[in-house]
């Protein structure tokens, strides 16, 4: 497994198979003699005969000797490299090390020698073997070589979801040097809380009167009272509630009453609530109006959510709200108001969240539009890979994923494709995987394939990454 780790990396960093490295057949590469009246020319003729000839030791002498007795010799930049081909084929780990030397020192002395970009592909592969025989510093250097030639992608960012409102607990236990800390207030919150227990129907015009109070002394004490109210469920809640949030100076009452309105499960509840969207100026009411509606179930509350996704007056961060919250109900009116919301959507970020927000309901017809995204030349490259990934994630079938990647001609698309099988785990995404690095003719195309197919842990994977390193 060792072997098979740096073979896959040399394969990523090298593309075996559009390599330069020369192959077994010598002749057509290793270039006849050129420079008749140079004074080396004699001796490099007899250096490439005898690599012909596979003699790989005797030609490494031979070709090391040119830039030693002829330096200034037009053969003597391109003799170093030869040499250290000579003795990566000769393959015992003396040879590497000294080809190592040999391609160190043409790197130094000729930087500009023709054959410099073989010699850096020659060198990687040397550094393979060496990593294979266990030589760490050769491992890193393979290593390294891989991630600068891969380019991971990077998925895209699904939207943070937005914070809930978190209520403030029944029990009071206010924060250690807030203004409600432990006051005085907490023994006519006792009595109130009493009395609820012992005579509803008397302690709700006394709740009433104590939200009514517009003294700052009392502040605290509406803000308990709130809680003490949506703990009733009786007829009228939502009412209290809701003047609380249109007439109550405090915002932190105000806040407290939406959130507490989430918890009355009535369609008077959810009237209140799309009340305060429609008029509330306050953006974190509405946030927090937007989540009351959320938690609702009704058909009603869905349909107050739409609408206030809908209206462009709204802020752009209030909005994405909504389409995330539409996104976690899976009905299928909210599937075919997210779809056609896009078309009219004029923002990328709201767009994106769309997608999202499709992506987690799932689903075929949600499926069939992402697919239909990715493939619209219309959008933008940007959005056609949001819509792909998360395609992907959304659970559209293999197949259809993988006949996908003959129909798009945009290589960003088709980079976004590869990613995105290798994050299925069926067959099928890994037979795509194989097929790719075997015959794509875009060499990198296969280096990402390649890449993704050294994650693997399949059997199958193993044996085509061990036979494109093994192939001649």
């Amino acid at each position: 497994m060792y072997g098979l780790v740096f073979g896959v990396a040399m394969v990523a960093a090298l593309g075996v198979a559009d390599s330069r490295v020369v192959s077994d057949r010598l002749d057509p590469r290793v270039p006849r003699g050129w420079l008749h009246n140079d004074p080396a020319d004699s001796l490099y003729r007899r250096a490439r005969e005898t690599l012909n000839r596979r003699d790989f030791r005797a030609a490494a002498d031979l070709f090391a000797q040119i830039p030693v007795r002829f330096p200034r010799s037009g053969y003597a930049a391109d003799a170093l490299y030869w040499q250290a081909f000579a003795l990566y084929r000769a393959g015992g780990e003396r040879d590497l090390r000294a080809a190592m030397a040999a391609l160190r020192k043409q790197r130094e002395q000729y930087p500009k020698a023709a054959t410099q970009g073989d010699a850096a592909t020659l060198e990687r592969r040397i550094q393979g073997e060496l990593a294979r025989g266990g030589d760490s510093e050769a491992a890193a250097a393979v290593a390294a070589a891989a991630e600068s030639a891969i380019y991971m992608p990077t998925p895209p960012t699904p939207p943070t979801p937005p914070t809930p409102p978190v209520p403030r607990s029944g029990r009071f236990h206010w924060a250690a040097g807030t203004a409600c800390a432990e006051d005085d207030d907490d023994m006519k919150v006792a009595a109130l809380n009493a009395l609820l227990q012992m005579d509803e129907a008397r302690a709700r015009p006394v709740l009433r009167k104590v939200l009514a109070r517009r003294d700052t002394g009392s502040v605290c004490l509406r803000r308990k009272a709130v809680f003490l109210v949506a703990q009733q469920h009786a007829e009228g809640t939502e009412d209290i509630l809701l003047e609380s949030v249109r007439t109550d100076p405090d915002p932190e009452v105000q806040r407290q009453a939406v959130f507490w309105l989430s918890q009355v499960g009535t369609d008077r509840a959810v009237n209140a609530l799309d009340s305060i969207l429609r008029f509330s100026k306050d953006p974190d009411i509405q946030d927090k109006a937007v989540f009351a509606l959320s938690q609702h179930g009704s058909a009603r509350a869905r349909q107050a959510l739409r609408v206030y996704a809908e209206r462009g007056e709204v802020p752009e961060s209030a909005r994405e709200k909504a389409i995330f919250w539409l996104g976690q109900n899976g009905s299928a009116e909210n599937g075919a108001f997210l779809r056609s919301l896009y078309g009219r959507l004029k923002s990328a970020e709201l767009k994106k969240k769309v997608v999202f927000s499709l992506s987690q309901m799932g689903g075929t017809e949600n499926g069939k539009w992402l697919l239909g995204l990715a493939r619209d030349p219309a959008q933008g490259i940007e959005m056609r890979k949001q819509a792909l990934f998360w395609a992907g994630q959304a659970g559209v079938p293999i197949e259809e994923l993988t006949g996908l990647y003959t129909t798009v001609d945009d290589q960003a698309m088709r980079e976004q494709l590869v990613f995105v099988y290798s994050q299925r785990n069926e067959p099928a995404a890994l037979d795509k995987l194989m097929e790719i690095a075997r015959r794509d003719p875009d060499p990198e195309l296969r280096k990402r394939a390649l890449f993704w197919l050294g994650q693997s842990e399949d059997p199958r994977a193993v044996q085509v990454l061990q036979d494109i390193i093994e192939q001649p």
